[in-house]
């Protein structure tokens, strides 16, 4: 069943919000509206005392007053941006956000909107999301909360939470599947030109981007070198050959830069990899274990259920794009 015609989104921002915390949201239930039939979703942008309000880049756009939005919208969604401490201290528009999420079918934040849900006390108890440079402040400031500093986007019950800037659209289109099916995202997502694989359950960070912060050149180039090539031999022994150290010696330098051993890095790149044929691809599973150097399907099976807690088909089932 899809959800009733004209489902109202209010969108809360704030002076120094960041501007695509609003209109990338706002953009994908546009495109669901004008390419989904029988989808209206009606847009509004709020803000305390409404009229023009200034983004963190410094482009400014027109709000209504969100004190003269008596009736709760279907949606609620509160944006991130700079200057967060002012943007809590701010008792007027926590208590609008209050009544109108006492009101509303769900609430979700983007980013560090996050801030604004838990003063407002509505993620006491819950797991949440945000940007992955504020999950400290987060759990430090909201003890209460429950702070997932990986995920792109988290539900718990009816409210959502996101992590920093562009994963507010995948939170929008998270939102549109959850109304309209995944078919229906999925056209919005091609519409949009961005894709429809990004998950909740899917890490902020590559294991690959990472590990780019290693100091030494060395470790560096065998990072970006090995998503490349995770059928060749990958063994302690052969990185420490192309890195021109000793295995023990290479071993010590790759913990110390990367954070995790060599192992452990070669197997979550390999993992990664395959989460990435099998959510656009419609290749057999055979296949991506030999070409993600896992060897057979058994061995990508149990690394699978080992690192992620599902099998590869369970992961294409829920995030591989529609056949």
């Amino acid at each position: 069943m899809t959800r009733p015609v004209s489902a109202r989104v209010m969108l809360v921002t704030f002076e120094s919000a960041q501007i695509l915390d609003v209109t990338g949201p706002a953009e994908v239930f546009s495109t669901a509206s004008r390419y989904l039939s029988g989808v209206a979703y009606e847009v509004a942008v709020a803000s305390v005392g409404g009229g023009m309000v200034g983004s963190s880049s410094g482009i400014a756009f027109a709000t209504l007053d969100i004190a003269g939005c008596r009736t709760p919208p279907d949606t609620l969604i509160v944006a991130g941006g700079r200057d967060m401490a002012e943007v809590v201290a701010d008792r007027d528009l926590l208590s609008e956000v209050n009544r109108l999420a006492g009101g509303a079918r769900r609430v979700a934040s983007v980013c560090s909107g996050a801030f604004v849900l838990a003063a407002a006390g509505l993620l006491d108890g819950r797991r949440a999301a945000t940007h992955w440079a504020e999950c400290d402040l987060l759990r430090r400031t909201y003890p209460r909360v429950s702070v997932d500093g990986d995920a792109i986007y988290v539900r718990d019950g009816n409210v959502w939470t996101s992590a920093g800037v562009t994963a507010g659209i995948d939170l929008a289109l998270a939102l549109v599947a959850d109304d309209h099916g995944r078919q229906a995202a999925a056209r919005v997502a091609r519409q949009l030109v961005v894709y429809l694989r990004r998950s909740g359950g899917q890490a902020q960070f590559s294991t690959v981007l990472e590990a780019q912060h290693a100091d030494s050149e060395p470790i560096r180039d065998l990072v970006a070198w090995l998503p490349d090539h995770l059928g060749d031999d990958l063994t302690v022994g052969a990185l420490a050959h192309r890195t021109h150290l000793s295995a023990r010696q290479f071993s010590r330098v790759f913990r110390a830069e990367t954070g995790s051993t060599p192992a452990e890095h070669v197997e979550a790149v390999r993992t990664e990899a395959a989460c990435r044929l099998l959510e656009t691809t419609q290749a057999p599973i055979d296949e991506i274990a030999r070409r993600c150097g896992f060897g057979n399907p058994e061995t990508m099976n149990r690394t699978f259920r080992r690192r992620l807690d599902t099998t590869p088909g369970q992961h294409r089932q829920h995030f591989g794009a529609p056949c």
